[in-house]
């Protein structure tokens, strides 16, 4: 049963409401809408950086630009080296969804395990994972056509090297980031590599890009740089390089080609080499670049510069007789040998014959300052300036610190190192008409401007007794070359192992071979060696001389540069043993 209620006999209804009490309500709620407006204009016109920035830190990116990396070309223009596009494979790995059989086809595709990808896919980082970098674009294609749930592309270069093994000492290479590593890769990065540009950008949750936002700025591409090599003789040289290593069964070996009159260098190769696009399980012995950073005792190949202070200071001419019987000289209670008697002999039958007793008893007419300012004029002892990484100064001890032998070993090549560039771009001072010029990696067709050494007088004197040496009756008969005269030095050095050379039983050698052609106005220097031959023959008369003829006739060919001789060398007799 229901019952009405009586309002106005409540005394808590019956009274009352004051009319401020009403307006006060009235007025907060009205000052509330007035703050949360002015709040809302400050927010969206005032300052409203702040939570651009949170809103752009969820959504907004910054996409790289990458630049297109400068290629690398040879004298004529034939690409050493340039970058391709190749697309790199990336996931959000929350997102992934593929059964079995996709998964088993972008492992194929990726010549990958399928198991590697599944564990990529298990990353920590759930929003962003590489699965593969710089694939194939044809396989890049191919992955795309699969259809994958959160299996995207980056757009990014990898470099290609269409010279492969035989140039990649002088080349270089780059990592996946595209930063060069090595050669000249690594020495001209900076210029090679350009600037990457940028993008700012809105996207999704999946990556994908919504809108641009501000302005693009375009990358600056690298440039390309030109080097001074040329890319056939290039190969033709480490081929012969190669088979003279095989054939000899040597350790390794090396081979400079230096324009005799720009200092360029034409070729440098060594082996064993790599293959840049390969470099999985690389030792050291494949990486360095042992025609720069390797250095050695060069041994019978100093003799020339011996003989040519003795010949500039006036101490002797070509024809002074020198007296070489019995074949050994005892210095301070060392015995110094021919590896045969020569008897008598003049200063030009010196060199010829190679003998280390004639070259001492002419070095002991001289001080050992002089030596060693001929000797450090020369550049032995100094890093070679050249635009290269790893390049070494060999050793060169103080003269004050040598002692009567040392002086004596120094005139025919033990006592100092030095790598074989340095071997060859100090040859120039015989070719270059007593100058050692600058050698270079860029290609400069501008005659260099050397240091004068020796006098051009000598510088010619010197030349004809290193043809003498490469011709019959001399210890480099098989450096002779058909179509152009040569002249050359060979030498044989012992191999220290520990603080010896070791036994005869034991001993390990390495043969040498720097010179040049045409001899009367030589266009090319050349050096070889050959580091411990052990198929029976080990003389840098055997070993390095031949690969340095066939690099000679092959390189000045491709320079056009006419014979100077008959076509047919000298008949060739049995190569004279040199002295060590």
């Amino acid at each position: 049963m229901s019952r009405s209620v009586l309002y106005t006999s409540s005394p808590l209804l019956a009274s009352r409401t004051p009319v401020w009490r009403s307006k006060f309500v009235v007025g907060v709620i009205a000052l509330g809408f007035v703050v949360l407006a002015a709040r809302a204009a400050y927010i969206q016109v005032v300052a409203n950086d702040f939570f651009q920035r949170q809103g752009e830190v969820r959504f907004a990116r910054t996409l790289d630009l990458p630049a297109n990396r400068g290629r690398i070309l040879d004298r004529n223009g034939l690409i050493l080296a340039s970058s391709v596009p190749a697309p790199s494979i990336w996931a959000i790995p929350e997102d992934v969804d593929m059964d079995k059989a996709q998964l088993q086809r972008l492992a194929k595709l990726l010549e990958m395990p399928a198991a590697d990808i599944s564990r990529k896919l298990a990353n920590e980082d759930k929003t962003f994972v590489w699965i593969k970098r710089q694939v194939d674009a044809a396989v890049a294609k191919q992955i795309a056509e699969l259809n994958i749930k959160g299996i995207y592309q980056r757009k990014e270069y990898k470099r290609e090297y269409p010279e492969g093994e035989s140039a990649v000492h002088v080349v270089g290479f780059t990592n996946v980031e595209d930063k060069g590593q090595e050669g000249v890769e690594l020495t001209f990065n900076k210029e090679l590599a350009g600037r990457s540009g940028s993008r700012r950008v809105i996207k999704d949750r999946l990556g994908r890009v919504v809108e641009d936002v501000g302005d693009q700025i375009p990358p600056l591409e690298g440039k390309d740089l030109q080097l001074s090599i040329d890319s056939k003789v290039q190969f033709f040289a480490y081929q012969k390089l190669r088979e003279s290593v095989l054939e000899n069964k040597a350790k390794a070996g090396s081979v400079v080609v230096l324009d005799a009159i720009t200092g360029e260098v034409l070729a440098l190769a060594n082996y064993p080499s790599y293959n840049p696009d390969k470099r999985r399980n690389l030792s050291g012995e494949q990486l360095r670049n042992r025609a720069l950073t390797d250095t050695f005792e060069p041994g019978s190949v100093m003799k020339p510069f011996t003989i040519g202070l003795a010949l500039e200071t006036k101490r002797v001419t070509p024809q002074t007789i020198i007296d070489t019987t019995p074949g050994r000289i005892t210095i301070t209670g060392s015995t110094i040998s021919d590896s045969h008697p020569n008897g008598v002999l003049t200063v030009e039958g010196v060199i010829q014959k190679s003998s280390n007793v004639g070259t001492t008893k002419i070095a002991m007419q001289m001080e050992s300052r002089e030596m060693w300012d001929l000797f450090t004029q020369a550049g032995f002892g100094q890093k070679p300036q050249i635009a290269f990484p790893g390049a070494v100064s060999g050793r060169l001890r103080p003269y004050k610190t040598w002692r009567p032998i040392e002086h004596a070993t120094m005139s025919y090549g033990y006592g100092l190192s030095a790598s074989l560039f340095q071997m060859v771009r100090s040859y120039t001072v015989f070719s270059h008409d007593g100058q050692l010029i600058p050698a270079t990696l860029t290609k400069n067709s501008e005659p260099a401007v050397g240091v004068q050494v020796l006098s051009p007088r000598t510088a010619g004197q010197i030349r004809k007794m290193l043809q003498m040496a490469a011709s019959p009756g001399g210890t480099g008969q098989k450096a002779q070359t058909m179509g152009y005269s040569v002249g050359g030095k060979s030498g044989t050095a012992y191999k220290l192992i520990g603080k010896s050379y070791g036994t005869d039983k034991n001993r390990k050698y390495r043969g040498w071979f720097v010179g040049m052609a045409p001899i009367d106005n030589p266009r090319i220097v050349v050096g070889v060696m050959i580091d411990e031959p052990s198929a029976g023959k080990h003389y840098g008369g055997d070993v390095a001389a031949p690969v340095f003829s066939e690099t000679v006739q092959q390189t000045l060919r491709i320079m056009g540069v006419q014979p100077d001789m008959a076509v047919r060398p000298q008949i060739v007799a049995d190569v004279v043993e040199e002295s060590f």
